[in-house]
């Protein structure tokens, strides 16, 4: 089988020649740079320096080569700008706080602070007020929150939508050209196109504006899910507005040479439960899901996939119910997502994209063996029958050592 073909297979829930693998297809299932460093020495590929393609969680590139050692199966077509408003092109040397020198864009262009943090700015610029701080001793950035004094007379979702604008003829054409260029590798080909993540509070701070205004405290954002329905619901109805204007452009130009859509990567679980109830689900965040998920299934053959994290069991109905096609990332040490369970109940229906070893404890703080024995368990598990693309429990974090990453990919195979 092809990559494609492999993917395919198990989005459409059939057996394959072997489990498809996915790493660096989408912002939720790379690698860090530090971990695809490693990984280059360790298996003898040429020496380069690795380019930085989310300066947000230091998501280093899994290049040509180094796809071919893994066995992935999977490209990306991402937006042009990274999440602080500056573009992904222009590289230059940067040395991280622990030592290692990375490629990161050419607007990647930060301060120190006075604890010696150092501070990303938005769009590029350190004249403006910072948007995002990494430890001194740290490997990815935070959100800075800048709330501005809540006048509630005066609350306008129109503030909150200013991030959502429409996609430029400029864009159109990098993306399709993105698009084409990953088809021609003969992987299955996920499209992160932005727009669509309703509430994603990793975005509501606004780390590229200069001067956000409306809602950016997560605190308040969450806080508003209850006591500012109307408020979220006037700026869920504008965001869904403007993001499927965008993909009906996206499907006109490059339809054909997407597999999957990573359409949103707001979380909804927590290590326990969930952030909401599925009432406040179904009345929130369903009706806007479904009027894009609709427009989707309706004109394109992708497959919609939804990250979420945590113990989201009992929001799978719902996701179902949306549209959803793939859940990633299979947080099974979450309360609730026991592997066999979720397997037996939702198997039939549901893609599961992730799962394949936890990245909070074992696969970074175990033993080889240790990662060996719960790849082979999760694989035994979700495998049969197709609908699982392998994927850890989220991004590989930064310093996972690279044997546990190499007994993870031994299992596999």
């Amino acid at each position: 089988m092809t990559s494609q073909e492999r993917v395919l297979a198990a989005l459409a829930h059939k057996t394959s020649d072997r489990v498809p693998v996915d790493f660096g297809g989408t912002f939720v299932s790379g690698i860090h740079v530090s971990v695809v460093a490693a990984l280059r020495d360790y298996y003898g590929l040429e020496k380069r320096l690795v380019k930085v393609i989310d300066p947000g969680q230091m998501l280093g590139e899994v290049e040509e080569d180094l796809k071919q050692v893994l066995g992935v199966d999977t490209e990306c077509v991402l937006r042009s700008n990274t999440r602080y408003g500056f573009p992904n092109r222009d590289w230059k040397p940067w040395r991280m706080p622990d030592g290692l020198e990375v490629l990161v864009p050419g607007g990647f262009n930060v301060t120190r602070g006075l604890a010696g943090e150092i501070l990303m700015h938005p769009g590029g610029n350190v004249a403006n007020p910072p948007s995002a701080m990494m430890p001194s001793d740290g490997y990815f950035f935070d959100n800075i929150e800048r709330q501005p004094e809540i006048d509630e007379d005066a609350l306008d979702p129109r503030d909150n939508l200013v991030d959502f604008q429409p996609l430029s003829e400029e864009e159109l054409k990098f993306l399709e050209a993105s698009a084409r260029r990953a088809r021609a590798t003969g992987r299955a080909v996920i499209g992160s196109f932005g727009g669509t993540a309703l509430g994603d509070v990793s975005h509501i701070p606004g780390p590229a504006l200069v001067s956000p205004r409306g809602i950016r405290s997560v605190t308040e954002w969450y806080m508003s899910t209850r006591m500012r329905r109307e408020y979220v619901h006037a700026v869920f109805d504008g965001q869904s507005a403007v993001g499927l204007a965008n993909l009906q452009r996206i499907a006109e130009r490059l339809g054909d040479a997407i597999d999957v859509i990573n359409l949103c990567g707001t979380d909804f679980g927590t290590q326990k439960s969930t952030f909401c109830s599925i009432d406040t689900f179904n009345e929130l965040w369903a009706p806007y899901y479904k009027r894009i998920i609709s427009w989707i299934h309706q004109n394109t053959a992708w497959r919609v996939f939804k990250h979420s994290c945590g113990a989201v069991e009992k929001l799978i109905p719902s996701l179902l119910d949306c549209g959803f096609d793939i859940l990633n990332p299979v947080q099974c040490s979450a309360a609730g997502m026991d592997p066999q369970k979720l397997k037996e109940k939702y198997g039939r229906d549901i893609i599961f994209w992730g799962g394949g070893v936890d990245t909070q404890s074992t696969l970074p703080f175990g033993t080889p063996d240790e990662v060996c024995e719960q790849v082979k368990r999760r694989v035994e598990v979700f495998a049969p029958g197709g609908g699982f693309v392998f994927n850890t429990v989220h991004n590989v974090q930064a310093r996972t050592p690279v044997q546990n990453f190499a007994a993870m990919i031994e299992a596999l195979r």
